[in-house]
């Protein structure tokens, strides 16, 4: 999946010499967390809720309410923001995506197409992203296999998923978890509940090792 099918273009950005108040009022109005900062149609940084609170003063300053709302008049948001911020291509995958999110250890990402801004992706999006290959709200039953690592194996438990009626939703494959030679494998399926889940179940752990199986209620 690419970044242009998940990633919002309805984009709110702040000029760079944004005042702190203002933008603070802009994330508060449109229940945004961040906001790419631009200069002459370019994006040169990004600033969160976080950087924001973080150059607040606290509660425990001896300014009065006059100084604190002239001391927010006067910060800039270049002051404060994050320059020269990570971005990602419209043609990348959402999997890089949530890579550099969860090794940058950010929440979003301005989407950067010939150095222009033309969207922003965050955990929102890759969330969103999750419950769809996973076909979670389509529900059925998600069943959990240990599988040793060898070609066939997969393809083995979908016939049997099959020949028992099920309906194939999502196929899904982890090494992380999984012991070195074996891998673990998430199927959902449709059209297997009660009696026929027992008999299928059953059948699968004649041939293979059933980690567990559930159903998710939406």
């Amino acid at each position: 999946m690419l970044v242009k099918k998940w990633m919002s273009t309805k984009l709110i950005t702040v000029n760079e010499n944004t005042s702190m108040m203002k933008a603070l009022r802009i994330m508060k109005d449109n229940r945004i967390r961040r906001l790419p900062v631009m200069k002459d149609e370019k994006l040169v940084g990004i600033i969160t809720d976080r950087d924001l609170k973080e150059a607040s003063p606290s509660k425990a300053s001896t300014l009065d309410v006059h100084e604190l709302y002239y001391l927010l008049s006067e910060i800039r948001v270049k002051d404060i923001m994050a320059k020269n911020p990570i971005t990602i291509r419209p043609d990348e995958s959402v999997e890089k995506a949530a890579v550099l999110m969860l090794e940058k250890k950010i929440s979003g990402l301005p989407v950067v197409e010939n150095e222009n801004l033309v969207g922003i992706i965050t955990q929102t999006d890759i969330f969103r992203v999750l419950t769809s290959i996973t076909g979670i709200y389509q529900g059925g039953i998600k069943i959990a296999l240990d599988l040793p690592d060898i070609p066939g194996t997969t393809q083995a438990v979908i016939n049997t998923i099959r020949s028992h009626g099920g309906r194939i939703m999502s196929v899904m494959t982890s090494y992380d978890v999984s012991e070195e030679g074996h891998r673990h494998v998430f199927v959902r399926t449709k059209n297997v509940e009660g009696k026929k889940l027992d008999k299928l179940l059953k059948e699968l752990n004649k041939h293979f090792y059933v980690l567990y199986s559930v159903k998710d209620v939406i």
